[in-house]
């Protein structure tokens, strides 16, 4: 079988595409990296320091409702964090900048946090547990 060697970016359709730009720059540390606005959408894709890019488009013709995971489609967006230290720190972050969240999870698997983004899409901070070995 031919090698996946990760993901290449991820699209986000959103009701304000200023508001998100705004959102996950401003929290998650997300940067403006191109706009392509024309007939169909306003769309500005996003790189993260981590290499991960992220487009924000908001189609012209949407519906303005907000994001709802029983519909098929995307239910969440987890990013992965270094350590329980480095979940922490994250968590800090969202209080002061009163971003309402969970507390830490604690799971057998790993911890996380979660809270929404301005369209109502969960997103995750996700810790894995380390392996053992």
């Amino acid at each position: 079988m031919p090698a996946l060697t990760g993901i290449a970016h991820i699209t986000l359709s959103v009701r304000d595409r200023d508001d998100s730009v705004e959102f996950y720059r401003d929290v998650l540390g997300f940067r403006e990296y191109e706009t392509t606005d024309d007939a169909r959408w306003l769309r500005t894709t996003c790189r993260h320091s981590s290499g991960l890019l992220l487009c924000l488009t908001q189609h012209r013709d949407h519906f303005n409702a907000r994001f709802d995971p029983r519909h098929a489609g995307l239910d969440h967006l987890a990013f992965t964090v270094s350590s329980p230290e480095e979940l922490e720190e994250w968590e800090r972050r969202l209080d002061l900048l009163e971003v309402e969240h969970t507390p830490i999870l604690r799971r057998d698997h790993g911890s996380l946090l979660m809270f929404e983004d301005p369209d109502g899409i969960q997103l995750e901070l996700y810790c894995p547990v380390r392996s053992a070995d």
